[in-house]
């Protein structure tokens, strides 16, 4: 199993990445750079998570190999312990032969993982500093052209670069000034991972701040139905005031394009730049402008006053911004109905007797075998009616002493004697028994933990609304490459931060253990010492305020007396939004009640119909066997009557039989088939329906 562990979590991550963008994107209507770019730091970051905590046990296992050499080679010269001195030295060769310590199941070799770790932590930054900002100002870029689009994403990343050079900046100057110290290669690329995971740990405990009192309580508001309802209603309100804003917005945008449109002909110079902004258009508008392309203008001629190229790139910009606004709060609106029909219909059902979940609205088709044979109405009554916030109110509680544990742990982390960190403790006493794959487990799930309550943050908080990962393909690409690019620069310092948790970080516990690659990799950070012991020791614990903050929602206070609208259940305009946010909804059930009833009413007409055919088709096969039957008989008394009136002979006998072989048989006309038998002649009845023989009496007599 020596590194077959760490090539299975490679090409497994690869596989869970993929599958997340095709989730989250589009692979079809995207454009390949942007796949690529969000695919690789998504790959990247997930690595780090999965792969560090064999990182870990190596370095648990490793460690054990030196502390058992130590305690071989060190002699024991005590003459008060002669006796134990000799018992020992009876058993200190069996001890060296085997060793105590258990080579762990994901074992990786030495040298490996030093050079995984360059590769993965080099290129995730490259990614999240220089290519993914560039590409996701490249591609919101209003210029034409390639040269214009590259100056406008350098001029809107300066602010990133110049963040980040400054504070490089500053550590370089510390350092340079500093006696002890002498620049080199290694001190520098020291100075650089220091300067990202200081700007990456100030904002991670922003963010990890808000969502480790945030996660728990969501979950737990989720198990009361009613309250999670009027929440939705809530932002329905606001949801759609964002969703006409945007629809107004684009209007304007396109009616500015139309003007645009018809003052600049196919033969200006310009017109080609106006092709690429209808290009980014919505079709419907697209179809409506159109291009004119009869229409010539002499503009040599005219002293008409036509739009620049820097106006037409500053429209371009503003069209992809609209159009990408437009989708997004279309999208949001698409998944909150969603869900608030739902809980109506959860509503509902818990009074039901039959105790059969009834959705208010048929299920998309086909329906699949797990809800077919697994997931039946009585089941998901349960589930939804009865266990699931029962499910939600427990996890919410294991959540919050988890959440407990980290700030407790965030706080008292740098004491090693006493070891308070409860991380610590946990892996500590796995430690004792060579519990390896309890380590393992034990530090995914607390990075895992800490990687939701900073990504889900920044998703949830609204000034951050405008990046919004939607599923079923519907995330646009500046949301992909921003969720990259922040993944990217998060996930490094987090990561760093957890082994200082479990004092695995020789830097900031100050023990002489043997380091995981990971640590080796980001370099001592002793280099930087106000940094080590000052920095990233004391800054984590204003994680406390901040839990203290959310908790009691001052944030959402404060942003609703500056104005922005935030659930308040004692707000007077709150209980406004709920009741425009119930009527909305209500608008939105009886016209998607009505476009079903008219789906349905379509699909009984086409089996009605089907139907009939059948049973017309039936009837026609029936009548043609009788038609030949009748037409036999016919023929078979002809044949008498000639016979008798030849016995009779005569000239009056030989008109009568020319006549009778004139005369058409009586036949069975399909068109003469009615349904009601009112209206049906007095003839014969053939399956249920009535026969009209009208018309072949008429013949009859026509020809006599």
């Amino acid at each position: 199993m020596s590194g077959a562990a760490l090539g299975i979590e490679i090409v497994g991550v690869f596989f869970l990445a993929l599958f997340l963008l095709h989730r989250y994107g589009d692979f079809k209507k995207q454009q390949r750079m942007v796949l690529f770019g969000t695919l690789l730091a998504w790959y990247l970051c997930f690595l780090i998570v999965f792969i560090l905590p064999l990182d870990v046990s190596t370095t648990i296992y490793k460690q054990c190999l030196i502390d058992h050499e130590a305690h071989v080679q060190t002699p024991s010269v005590s003459p008060v312990t002669s006796n134990q001195t000799t018992e020992n030295s009876s058993v200190s060769p069996s001890k060296s032969e085997s060793s105590p310590c258990n080579k762990p199941w994901s074992y990786i070799p030495n040298g490996i993982m030093p050079v995984f770790w360059r590769v993965v932590y080099w290129t995730s930054q490259c990614l999240t500093w220089l290519l993914l900002p560039f590409m996701q100002s490249y591609a919101r870029s209003g210029g034409f052209s390639i040269t214009g689009k590259i100056k406008t994403a350098l001029i809107e990343n300066a602010i990133y670069y110049g963040t980040y050079l400054f504070i490089f900046g500053s550590l370089l100057i510390y350092v340079a000034v500093h006696p002890q110290w002498h620049l080199s290669w290694y001190e520098l690329q020291t100075i650089g991972i220091t300067a990202a995971n200081t700007w990456g740990l100030f904002l991670l405990v922003l963010l990890l701040g808000y969502g480790l009192v945030e996660i728990p309580r969501s979950y737990w508001e989720a198990s009361r139905q009613s309250h999670l309802l009027i929440k939705t209603y809530f932002k329905a309100a606001k949801l759609m005031t964002e969703k006409a804003d945007a629809e107004e917005n684009l209007e304007d945008v396109m009616e500015e394009v139309r003007k645009i449109n018809e003052s600049i002909k196919y033969n200006h110079p310009l017109r080609k730049n106006v092709d690429t902004i209808l290009r980014k258009c919505p079709v419907e508008y697209q179809e409506k402008m159109g291009r004119n392309m009869d229409d010539f203008e002499d503009y040599d001629d005219k002293q008409n006053t036509y739009p620049t190229e820097r106006s037409l790139s500053k429209l371009h910009k503003q069209v992809i911004y609209a159009v990408q606004r437009h989708n997004r709060t279309h999208v949001q609106w698409q998944i909150m109905l969603e869900q608030a029909f739902h809980l109506e219909d959860v509503a509902k059902n818990e009074t039901s007797t039959s105790r059969q979940f009834v959705h208010s609205f048929a299920l998309p088709e086909p329906v699949g075998w797990f809800r077919r044979y697994i997931y039946t109405p009585t089941i998901e009554w349960y589930w939804e009616c009865l266990l699931k916030q029962w499910f939600y109110r427990v996890l919410a509680v294991v959540l919050a002493l988890f959440s407990v544990a980290v700030v407790w742990s965030e706080c008292t982390f740098f004491s090693t004697r006493p070891v308070l960190s409860l991380f610590a403790v946990f892996i500590q006493l796995a430690e004792r028994d060579y519990n390896y794959l309890y380590i393992e487990m034990a530090c995914f799930i607390t990075i895992f933990f800490l990687c939701t309550c900073v990504y889900s943050t920044v998703f949830r908080i609204r000034v951050f609304n405008y990046y919004y990962l939607a599923s079923h393909h519907q995330t646009d690409a500046y949301s992909l490459q921003f969720s990259g690019m922040l993944f990217c620069r998060l996930t490094p310092p987090l990561c760093l931060n957890f082994l200082g948790l479990i004092h695995m970080d020789s830097a900031i516990s100050h023990q002489a253990k043997e380091q995981t690659a990971y640590t080796s990799i980001m370099g001592s950070m002793r280099v930087l010492s106000f940094i080590a012991d000052g920095f990233y020791i004391y800054y984590p614990m204003l994680i406390v305020l901040l839990c203290i903050a959310t908790y009691f929602s001052l944030g959402t206070r404060c942003l609703n007396l500056m104005g922005f609208q935030q659930f308040m259940g004692d707000c007077e305009l709150t209980s406004d939004l709920i009741d425009e946010g119930r009527e909305l909804l209500r608008r939105e059930r009886r016209k998607r009640q009505r476009i079903e009833d008219g789906e349905n009413r379509r699909r009984e007409w086409r089996e009605r119909y089907a139907q009939r055919d059948e049973i017309a088709a039936r009837n026609r096969t029936s009548m043609s066997e009788m038609k030949e039957t009748n037409y036999g008989e016919t023929l078979n008394s002809n044949t008498n009557r000639q016979a008798k009136y030849s016995r009779g002979g005569g000239q009056s006998g030989r008109d009568s039989i020319e006549l009778l072989q004139d005369a058409e048989p009586l036949e069975f006309n399909p068109e003469t088939l009615t349904d009601d038998p009112l209206q049906a002649e007095t003839g014969r009845h053939a399956g249920g329906r009535y026969l009209s023989m009208s018309s072949s009496r008429s013949r009859i007599f026509d020809d006599v």
